[in-house]
């Protein structure tokens, strides 16, 4: 059995991980924290909810302590790349949570961590002021926002170190990759003038496949590949149900679901749930959403417009939060939106459509199952994507049951 001393991972941060009940190193984690240690460039592989923010972050800021590099000139030590605004957000909470003073020991206390959240959610005048005055050692944005900085020569990557690449797939597709790719070439070009210091890489998701390293360009071009045998969490602690339902009436088969799990056949009382519900196309989540508050089922969403007008990062903020504190027992959302996203305690993904490709499925099952608990992931769909659910049945080996609403219920489909 591992254990983070076993990782040479100092005092001060095991006592920030025992405040969350992190007391041992996941698959993933015993992997990557001795790989990253040792400088070493890598693209790795692990199911969702293992710990992968944990994998980097810690001989990440592991680092800037040991080189009293807490407050760096030249730009941040460390810059990690996501590609939303809720990732980005999720990702700096645990380094501010990691870099706090903890009871035992300093850590950083003392000298401080500064960390800058870049994003296009906040007006690029505020965050030029916010680089000039406080000198982040890390800081944490998406593609978009971190390129026209770097462009306006606002933000430096002299002194930069580690580089990281969360959702690295999503980094690649047609809507980041321009970005993304640009991006890295500046820093490629920045950093080529380090003689002592060697930048060190990593890119991550739940779904890495190896055209990525080619993808990513001349950074990524030598990284290892680290996969973690965990795929197994989603064959053994995720339930898959499929739901027939014609399409023109999937929202009315959520709200009879959504009824259902909130019953126990067995007991009167009520029981919370709490539901991330997807589906692929954007225009169609907003319409999702309306028809479940029409109907007074406590619901929020998460994506890019609403009644044609695009949702504020606010808004968004809002949304997420009342998920998060149980307040609404359903979030809407698309799959870029949810990207990465760690909610406690998702009970449900419910799906309204089968995604394109496996990946997106995995990651949408990424959402429930997570930290050692169970879930359940449903789909509902017309014949056509019951037939699109079983070849993904069959390429991720899973076991997917039929189940059908009868009389308030969920049940397995009674045979004629």
């Amino acid at each position: 059995m591992s254990s983070f001393e076993y990782l040479n991972i100092r005092q001060s941060f095991i006592d920030k991980l025992k405040e969350r009940s992190v007391i041992e190193p996941t698959a993933i984690q015993n992997l990557v924290i001795p790989a990253l240690l040792a400088g070493k460039n890598i693209l790795f592989r692990s199911a969702t909810g293992t710990g992968k923010t944990f994998a980097y972050l810690l001989p990440a800021l592991q680092s800037l302590l040991e080189e009293n590099n807490a407050n760096p000139g030249g730009g941040p030590a460390v810059l990690i790349c996501a590609p939303t605004l809720e990732l980005c957000s999720q990702i700096k909470t645990e380094v501010d949570f990691l870099a706090s003073p903890s009871d035992k020991s300093g850590g950083f206390a003392g000298r401080g961590c500064q960390t800058a959240l870049l994003t296009g959610s906040v007006k690029i005048d505020r965050q030029i002021e916010l680089l000039k005055k406080n000198k982040p050692a890390v800081a944490v944005g998406n593609p978009g926002r971190l390129l026209s900085l770097a462009k306006m020569g606002k933000l430096k990557f002299k002194n930069l170190r580690y580089l990281v690449l969360d959702e690295a797939d999503r980094l690649t597709v047609k809507e980041c990759f321009e970005e993304t790719k640009e991006l890295l070439k500046i820093i490629e070009r920045e950093t080529k003038s380090q003689t002592e210091k060697k930048l060190c890489l990593a890119a991550c998701s739940a779904t890495v496949e190896k055209k990525i390293r080619a993808q990513l360009g001349q950074l990524f071009s030598s990284a290892e590949l680290i996969e973690s045998n965990d795929h197994e969490i989603l064959r053994e602690r995720i339930e898959h149900w499929a739901v027939f339902s014609e399409k023109r009436r999937r929202v009315q088969t959520l709200r009879s679901l959504l009824a259902a799990l909130k019953n126990k056949p067995s007991k009167s009382k009520k029981h919370r749930i709490k539901a991330l519900v997807f589906t692929s196309k954007g225009d169609e989540a907003g319409k999702i959403l309306s028809q479940l508050q029409y109907h007074h089922i406590p619901a929020a969403g998460l994506f890019g417009k609403m009644n044609k007008k695009p949702l504020t990062s606010t808004e968004r903020k809002e949304a997420l939060d009342l998920f998060r504190d149980g307040s609404i027992e359903a979030l809407v959302s698309t799959d870029l939106a949810a990207r990465g996203l760690d909610v406690k305690d998702v009970t449900h993904v419910i799906a309204l459509d089968v995604p394109q490709d496996s990946e997106n499925y995995i990651h949408r099952c990424g959402r429930t199952g997570r930290a050692g608990k169970r879930g359940v992931m449903v789909t509902i769909g017309d014949e056509t994507q019951m037939r699109l659910l079983a070849l993904l049945e069959k390429k991720l080996k899973i076991r997917v049951m039929p189940k059908e609403l009868y009389g308030g219920q969920i049940r397995a489909p009674v045979l004629d």
